[in-house]
Protein backbone atom coordinates (compact mmCIF):
# COMPACT_ATOMS: atom_id res chain seq x y z
CA UNK A 1 0.00 0.00 0.00
CA UNK A 2 2.83 2.37 0.79
CA UNK A 3 4.43 1.82 -2.62
CA UNK A 4 1.13 2.45 -4.41
CA UNK A 5 0.54 5.70 -2.47
CA UNK A 6 4.06 6.94 -3.32
CA UNK A 7 3.56 6.07 -7.00
CA UNK A 8 0.21 7.89 -7.06
CA UNK A 9 1.71 11.00 -5.42
CA UNK A 10 4.61 11.02 -7.92
CA UNK A 11 2.24 10.75 -10.90
CA UNK A 12 0.20 13.68 -9.56
CA UNK A 13 3.31 15.88 -9.43
CA UNK A 14 4.46 15.11 -13.01
CA UNK A 15 2.49 16.92 -15.78
CA UNK A 16 1.04 14.61 -18.38
CA UNK A 17 1.82 15.57 -22.01
CA UNK A 18 -0.12 15.06 -25.15
CA UNK A 19 -0.69 11.37 -25.63
CA UNK A 20 -0.20 10.75 -21.88
CA UNK A 21 3.52 10.16 -22.49
CA UNK A 22 5.59 11.86 -19.77
CA UNK A 23 8.71 11.66 -21.94
CA UNK A 24 7.11 13.66 -24.77
CA UNK A 25 6.79 17.45 -24.30
CA UNK A 26 3.42 19.04 -24.85
CA UNK A 27 2.50 20.79 -28.09
CA UNK A 28 3.00 24.20 -26.46
CA UNK A 29 6.45 23.24 -25.22
CA UNK A 30 7.47 21.93 -28.64
CA UNK A 31 6.20 25.07 -30.36
CA UNK A 32 8.10 27.24 -27.88
CA UNK A 33 11.31 25.28 -28.42
CA UNK A 34 10.98 25.50 -32.20
CA UNK A 35 10.26 29.24 -32.05
CA UNK A 36 13.20 29.84 -29.69
CA UNK A 37 15.52 27.79 -31.88
CA UNK A 38 14.36 29.60 -35.01
CA UNK A 39 14.83 33.01 -33.38
CA UNK A 40 18.33 32.00 -32.26
CA UNK A 41 19.31 30.87 -35.76
CA UNK A 42 17.88 34.02 -37.40
CA UNK A 43 19.74 36.17 -34.88
CA UNK A 44 23.04 34.34 -35.24
CA UNK A 45 22.94 33.94 -39.03
CA UNK A 46 21.53 36.52 -41.50
CA UNK A 47 19.45 33.99 -43.41
CA UNK A 48 16.75 36.31 -44.75
CA UNK A 49 19.16 39.09 -45.85
CA UNK A 50 21.42 36.43 -47.33
CA UNK A 51 18.56 34.98 -49.37
CA UNK A 52 17.58 38.43 -50.67
CA UNK A 53 21.16 39.28 -51.66
CA UNK A 54 21.60 35.85 -53.24
CA UNK A 55 18.47 36.41 -55.32
CA UNK A 56 19.88 39.80 -56.37
CA UNK A 57 23.19 38.31 -57.49
CA UNK A 58 21.52 35.29 -59.07
CA UNK A 59 19.16 37.52 -61.02
CA UNK A 60 22.04 39.70 -62.15
CA UNK A 61 24.08 36.71 -63.31
CA UNK A 62 21.29 34.88 -65.15
CA UNK A 63 18.96 37.73 -66.10
CA UNK A 64 18.70 36.78 -69.81
CA UNK A 65 17.59 33.27 -68.83
CA UNK A 66 15.14 34.40 -66.13
CA UNK A 67 13.39 37.17 -68.05
CA UNK A 68 10.12 35.82 -69.49
CA UNK A 69 9.92 38.66 -72.07
CA UNK A 70 12.13 41.26 -73.66
CA UNK A 71 12.32 44.08 -71.06
CA UNK A 72 12.40 46.69 -73.84
CA UNK A 73 9.55 45.31 -75.96
CA UNK A 74 6.45 47.52 -76.06
CA UNK A 75 2.95 46.03 -76.16
CA UNK A 76 0.31 48.74 -75.91
CA UNK A 77 -2.43 46.15 -75.41
CA UNK A 78 -0.86 45.44 -71.97
CA UNK A 79 -0.57 49.10 -71.01
CA UNK A 80 -0.82 49.40 -67.18
CA UNK A 81 -2.23 45.87 -67.03
CA UNK A 82 -2.62 44.57 -63.45
CA UNK A 83 -0.54 41.61 -62.18
CA UNK A 84 -1.83 38.21 -63.15
CA UNK A 85 -3.02 37.33 -59.63
CA UNK A 86 -5.54 40.20 -59.71
CA UNK A 87 -9.14 39.39 -60.60
CA UNK A 88 -8.87 41.40 -63.80
CA UNK A 89 -5.13 40.82 -64.08
CA UNK A 90 -3.04 40.28 -67.16
CA UNK A 91 -2.94 36.84 -68.73
CA UNK A 92 0.53 37.59 -70.08
CA UNK A 93 2.55 39.49 -67.45
CA UNK A 94 2.94 38.06 -63.95
CA UNK A 95 3.68 41.45 -62.34
CA UNK A 96 1.67 43.46 -64.82
CA UNK A 97 2.65 45.96 -67.48
CA UNK A 98 4.04 49.48 -67.30
CA UNK A 99 2.55 52.61 -68.96
CA UNK A 100 3.77 51.51 -72.41
CA UNK A 101 3.04 47.80 -72.01
CA UNK A 102 6.47 46.44 -71.07
CA UNK A 103 6.73 43.49 -68.70
CA UNK A 104 7.48 44.75 -65.17
CA UNK A 105 8.94 41.41 -64.02
CA UNK A 106 11.41 41.31 -66.90
CA UNK A 107 12.41 44.91 -66.28
CA UNK A 108 12.89 44.30 -62.53
CA UNK A 109 15.16 41.36 -63.30
CA UNK A 110 17.09 43.31 -65.93
CA UNK A 111 17.51 46.17 -63.47
CA UNK A 112 19.39 43.86 -61.10
CA UNK A 113 22.20 43.55 -63.64
CA UNK A 114 22.55 47.30 -63.96
CA UNK A 115 22.28 47.90 -60.23
CA UNK A 116 24.90 45.27 -59.35
CA UNK A 117 27.30 46.45 -62.06
CA UNK A 118 27.03 50.15 -61.18
CA UNK A 119 27.26 49.60 -57.43
CA UNK A 120 30.13 47.09 -57.71
CA UNK A 121 32.37 49.34 -59.78
CA UNK A 122 31.44 52.45 -57.79
CA UNK A 123 32.05 50.87 -54.39
CA UNK A 124 35.29 49.28 -55.60
CA UNK A 125 36.74 52.57 -56.82
CA UNK A 126 35.55 54.46 -53.75
CA UNK A 127 36.70 51.88 -51.19
CA UNK A 128 40.12 51.41 -52.78
CA UNK A 129 40.68 55.17 -52.85
CA UNK A 130 39.39 55.69 -49.33
CA UNK A 131 41.42 52.79 -47.92
CA UNK A 132 44.64 54.05 -49.50
CA UNK A 133 44.13 57.58 -48.19
CA UNK A 134 43.16 56.28 -44.74
CA UNK A 135 46.31 54.17 -44.50
CA UNK A 136 48.52 57.08 -45.51
CA UNK A 137 46.81 59.50 -43.14
CA UNK A 138 46.92 57.11 -40.20
CA UNK A 139 50.47 55.86 -40.64
CA UNK A 140 52.28 58.98 -41.82
CA UNK A 141 50.39 61.46 -39.63
CA UNK A 142 51.50 65.03 -39.26
CA UNK A 143 50.78 67.50 -42.04
CA UNK A 144 49.78 64.71 -44.43
CA UNK A 145 47.12 63.51 -42.00
CA UNK A 146 45.80 67.04 -41.47
CA UNK A 147 45.55 67.77 -45.20
CA UNK A 148 43.77 64.50 -46.00
CA UNK A 149 41.31 64.81 -43.13
CA UNK A 150 40.49 68.44 -43.88
CA UNK A 151 39.72 67.43 -47.47
CA UNK A 152 37.45 64.70 -46.12
CA UNK A 153 35.69 67.20 -43.83
CA UNK A 154 35.13 69.63 -46.68
CA UNK A 155 33.92 66.86 -48.97
CA UNK A 156 31.49 65.58 -46.33
CA UNK A 157 29.89 69.05 -46.17
CA UNK A 158 29.14 69.21 -49.90
CA UNK A 159 25.64 68.48 -51.26
CA UNK A 160 26.34 65.21 -53.07
CA UNK A 161 23.10 65.02 -54.99
CA UNK A 162 23.47 68.53 -56.37
CA UNK A 163 27.08 67.86 -57.37
CA UNK A 164 26.18 64.61 -59.14
CA UNK A 165 23.32 66.29 -60.98
CA UNK A 166 25.72 69.02 -62.09
CA UNK A 167 28.24 66.43 -63.31
CA UNK A 168 25.55 64.64 -65.31
CA UNK A 169 24.40 67.90 -66.89
CA UNK A 170 27.94 68.89 -67.83
CA UNK A 171 29.29 65.53 -69.06
CA UNK A 172 26.07 63.88 -70.19
CA UNK A 173 24.23 60.79 -69.05
CA UNK A 174 26.26 57.56 -69.28
CA UNK A 175 27.32 54.59 -67.21
CA UNK A 176 30.86 55.95 -66.88
CA UNK A 177 29.64 59.27 -65.51
CA UNK A 178 27.23 57.49 -63.14
CA UNK A 179 29.89 55.13 -61.78
CA UNK A 180 32.39 57.95 -61.32
CA UNK A 181 29.80 60.13 -59.60
CA UNK A 182 28.80 57.39 -57.18
CA UNK A 183 32.47 56.60 -56.46
CA UNK A 184 32.87 60.19 -55.26
CA UNK A 185 30.18 59.45 -52.68
CA UNK A 186 31.71 56.26 -51.24
CA UNK A 187 35.32 57.15 -50.36
CA UNK A 188 35.13 59.60 -47.37
CA UNK A 189 33.67 57.08 -44.91
CA UNK A 190 36.39 54.55 -45.64
CA UNK A 191 39.09 57.17 -45.01
CA UNK A 192 37.88 57.93 -41.49
CA UNK A 193 37.47 54.30 -40.39
CA UNK A 194 40.72 53.01 -41.90
CA UNK A 195 42.68 55.97 -40.52
CA UNK A 196 41.37 55.30 -37.00
CA UNK A 197 42.48 51.66 -37.20
CA UNK A 198 45.84 52.59 -38.72
CA UNK A 199 46.50 55.02 -35.86
CA UNK A 200 45.99 52.17 -33.39
CA UNK A 201 47.94 49.50 -35.27
CA UNK A 202 51.00 51.65 -36.04
CA UNK A 203 51.90 51.64 -32.34
CA UNK A 204 51.93 47.83 -32.16
CA UNK A 205 55.17 46.04 -31.32
CA UNK A 206 55.40 44.17 -34.62
CA UNK A 207 55.11 47.45 -36.55
CA UNK A 208 57.88 48.97 -34.45
CA UNK A 209 60.00 45.87 -35.06
CA UNK A 210 59.44 46.22 -38.80
CA UNK A 211 60.63 49.83 -38.65
CA UNK A 212 63.77 48.82 -36.73
CA UNK A 213 64.42 46.09 -39.30
CA UNK A 214 64.48 48.75 -42.00
CA UNK A 215 61.14 48.05 -43.71
CA UNK A 216 59.85 50.91 -45.84
CA UNK A 217 56.68 52.77 -44.95
CA UNK A 218 54.89 51.40 -48.01
CA UNK A 219 55.78 47.82 -47.06
CA UNK A 220 54.66 48.35 -43.46
CA UNK A 221 51.32 49.76 -44.59
CA UNK A 222 50.75 46.91 -47.06
CA UNK A 223 52.06 43.96 -45.07
CA UNK A 224 51.34 44.89 -41.47
CA UNK A 225 48.62 47.56 -41.24
CA UNK A 226 46.41 46.76 -44.22
CA UNK A 227 45.54 43.19 -43.05
CA UNK A 228 44.28 44.62 -39.76
CA UNK A 229 41.82 46.87 -41.58
CA UNK A 230 40.27 44.25 -43.88
CA UNK A 231 37.25 43.72 -41.62
CA UNK A 232 36.62 47.47 -41.57
CA UNK A 233 36.84 47.66 -45.36
CA UNK A 234 34.38 44.78 -45.80
CA UNK A 235 31.85 46.26 -43.39
CA UNK A 236 32.22 49.73 -44.92
CA UNK A 237 31.65 48.35 -48.41
CA UNK A 238 28.60 46.36 -47.30
CA UNK A 239 26.97 49.24 -45.45
CA UNK A 240 27.80 51.66 -48.27
CA UNK A 241 26.08 49.46 -50.82
CA UNK A 242 22.63 50.47 -49.57
CA UNK A 243 23.49 54.15 -49.79
CA UNK A 244 24.74 53.78 -53.35
CA UNK A 245 21.64 51.83 -54.41
CA UNK A 246 19.40 54.54 -52.98
CA UNK A 247 21.46 57.27 -54.65
CA UNK A 248 21.39 55.50 -58.00
CA UNK A 249 17.63 54.98 -57.70
CA UNK A 250 17.16 58.65 -56.79
CA UNK A 251 19.20 59.82 -59.78
CA UNK A 252 17.30 57.47 -62.10
CA UNK A 253 14.01 58.69 -60.63
CA UNK A 254 15.08 62.26 -61.48
CA UNK A 255 16.15 61.23 -64.97
CA UNK A 256 19.89 61.66 -64.34
CA UNK A 257 20.88 58.07 -63.58
CA UNK A 258 20.91 55.02 -65.82
CA UNK A 259 20.60 56.18 -69.43
CA UNK A 260 17.52 55.17 -71.39
CA UNK A 261 16.32 52.74 -72.63
CA UNK A 262 18.03 50.58 -70.00
CA UNK A 263 15.67 49.80 -67.12
CA UNK A 264 16.36 50.91 -63.56
CA UNK A 265 14.33 50.55 -60.39
CA UNK A 266 14.34 54.31 -59.87
CA UNK A 267 13.28 55.02 -63.44
CA UNK A 268 10.54 52.37 -63.20
CA UNK A 269 9.19 54.03 -60.06
CA UNK A 270 9.21 57.36 -61.89
CA UNK A 271 7.28 55.84 -64.82
CA UNK A 272 4.35 55.05 -62.55
CA UNK A 273 4.16 58.24 -60.47
CA UNK A 274 1.36 59.62 -62.68
CA UNK A 275 -0.65 56.39 -62.33
CA UNK A 276 -0.56 55.76 -58.57
CA UNK A 277 -4.36 55.79 -58.30
CA UNK A 278 -5.10 53.37 -61.13
CA UNK A 279 -1.84 51.42 -61.58
CA UNK A 280 0.04 51.65 -58.30
CA UNK A 281 1.96 48.43 -58.97
CA UNK A 282 4.07 50.16 -61.63
CA UNK A 283 5.84 52.16 -58.89
CA UNK A 284 5.29 49.97 -55.84
CA UNK A 285 6.93 46.81 -57.24
CA UNK A 286 10.33 48.37 -58.08
CA UNK A 287 10.10 50.47 -54.90
CA UNK A 288 9.64 47.28 -52.88
CA UNK A 289 12.69 45.78 -54.59
CA UNK A 290 14.76 48.81 -53.57
CA UNK A 291 13.58 48.62 -49.96
CA UNK A 292 14.26 44.88 -49.65
CA UNK A 293 17.76 45.06 -51.14
CA UNK A 294 18.82 48.11 -49.12
CA UNK A 295 17.52 46.61 -45.87
CA UNK A 296 19.23 43.29 -46.64
CA UNK A 297 22.50 45.09 -47.28
CA UNK A 298 22.23 47.04 -44.03
CA UNK A 299 21.41 43.93 -41.98
CA UNK A 300 24.28 42.04 -43.60
CA UNK A 301 26.64 44.91 -42.85
CA UNK A 302 25.58 44.98 -39.18
CA UNK A 303 26.05 41.22 -38.92
CA UNK A 304 29.50 41.35 -40.53
CA UNK A 305 30.52 44.16 -38.19
CA UNK A 306 29.49 42.10 -35.16
CA UNK A 307 31.25 38.99 -36.46
CA UNK A 308 34.47 40.52 -37.80
CA UNK A 309 35.15 43.13 -35.13
CA UNK A 310 36.59 41.36 -32.04
CA UNK A 311 35.35 44.13 -29.74
CA UNK A 312 31.76 43.68 -30.94
CA UNK A 313 31.70 39.92 -31.53
CA UNK A 314 28.68 38.26 -29.99
CA UNK A 315 28.18 34.65 -29.04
Amino acid sequence: MTVERERSAFEDRVPVSVGDDPAMPSFGERAYRVAARTAYILKRWPIIPGVILFMLLFGAAFAPLLEPFDPLKVDLSERNSPPSWFTDGSDKYFLGGDPVGRDILSRVIESTRITVAVVFFSITVGIVTGTALGLVAGYVGGVTDEVIMRIVDIWAALPYLLIILTIVVVFGQSFTVLIGSLALLSWPGAVRLVRAEALRVREADYVMSAKVAGASGLRIMWKHIMPQTVHIVIVTATLGTGTLILTEATLSFLGAGVPAPHPSWGAMAADGRDYLRDAWWVSVIPGTAIIMVVMAGNFMGDWLRDRLDPTLRQL
